[in-house]
């Protein structure tokens, strides 16, 4: 039984102090790979450190995420493309976490949707995966992908209805889906249930996002066991189906070695 979790920010300080443990009981629980996506400069020398003491098994992502596109968003891009293009070859699993946030303040909505339009053309560039973040932003980010053709990807914490979830899936995209869907009234389990599981990828948002019965605790990586445990319910299928399936799914998004 392998996992992959597809997103999860293990460098964040909410594992400073355990984050050795956090890694083994991953491990422990068949978790084989752990993407990790950048949020701003502010975090690169974290992520940097993260995954050089887990090279191999913490993989890093290069994007601006949406909160974070201020009053100096051009500078962040900035640092965000030199590290894209100077890097090594495959540094980088994909671009992210990219994308456009509305719940938290509309102040910088234009330059969110830019900064993401320009991260969208580095991935077509350098023919990266992109992981979106979208959070009451479904039709601008839609609006925005119909320029990018090429551009493949997941929506990261996937929280839509069916209809959402088939216009994703329909522009090439997979759903990123984490503790959510363990949630009471979330409704994702509609869409689980219709969705082919080869559309799917599993993912944590660690420390954020703890499914049952860890709700409003830390998430972590291992937890991915009880996501995969949700789907198998809502489909009928073993659990032993939604591993191999969504870890195939994940390897080939991700050119990740099997």
């Amino acid at each position: 039984m392998i996992l992959i979790d597809t997103h999860a920010h293990l460098y964040a300080e909410e594992f400073e102090n355990d984050l050795e443990a956090v890694i083994q009981n991953a491990v422990s629980s068949g978790v084989k790979h752990i993407l990790c996506p950048n949020i701003d400069s502010s975090y690169l020398k974290a992520l940097d450190t993260l995954c050089e003491r887990y090279p191999g098994y913490c993989h890093p992502m290069m994007g601006l995420h949406p909160t974070s596109v201020k009053e100096n968003y051009k500078e962040e891009l900035e640092i965000i493309r030199q590290r894209l293009f100077d890097s090594p070859p495959k540094k980088y699993m994909a671009i992210g976490e990219i994308g456009i946030d509305l719940y938290w303040d509309k102040t910088f909505t234009t330059q969110q949707k830019e900064a993401f339009a320009l991260q969208l053309e580095w991935a077509e560039t350098l023919n990266l995966p992109v992981a979106i973040h979208s959070r009451d932003s479904f039709d601008p980010i839609m609006e925005v992908l119909q320029d990018f053709k090429k551009v493949t990807g997941v929506f990261h914490c996937f929280s839509g209805n069916t209809e959402q979830a088939e216009q994703v899936i329909d522009k090439g995209f997979l759903l990123g889906i984490g503790g959510v869907v363990t949630f009471k009234n979330s409704g994702l389990d509609k869409v689980v249930q219709v969705i082919d599981l080869s559309k799917i990828v599993l993912e944590t948002d660690a420390p954020y996002l703890a499914p049952v019965p860890f709700r409003g605790k830390r998430n972590e990586s291992s937890y991915l066991t009880l996501v995969a445990q949700r789907i198998a319910q809502i489909k009928d299928i073993s659990f032993s189906e939604v591993c191999q399936k969504t870890t195939a799914n994940a390897i080939k998004l991700f050119n990740l070695a099997d």
